[in-house]
């Protein structure tokens, strides 16, 4: 029987309030961004795809990801 380890977010300094989406839409550009410079197999961009995948609700997520699809999310991942 394989054990899963259950973790929460770390802190982070730059989102010192309770909201917390800022910080679920900031670690998905950071993710974007992160994977368009480097590749998905690049380890550090890990830590983006957790913390979002963990803050953001998945209906955000799917309508981001639809977007990026479309061209039409509101930020450019490579520049």
């Amino acid at each position: 029987m394989s054990e899963t380890k259950i973790q929460t977010v770390p802190f982070d300094a730059r989102f010192p309030n309770v909201n917390q989406t800022k910080r679920c839409w900031q670690n998905y550009f950071d993710y974007a961004k992160c994977t368009a410079a480097k590749g998905e197999d690049y380890a550090p961009c890990r830590q983006f795809l957790r913390a979002y995948r963990t803050l953001c609700p998945n209906e955000w997520i799917e309508r981001w990801d639809s977007q990026k699809e479309e061209g039409t999310l509101p930020f450019d991942v490579n520049a």
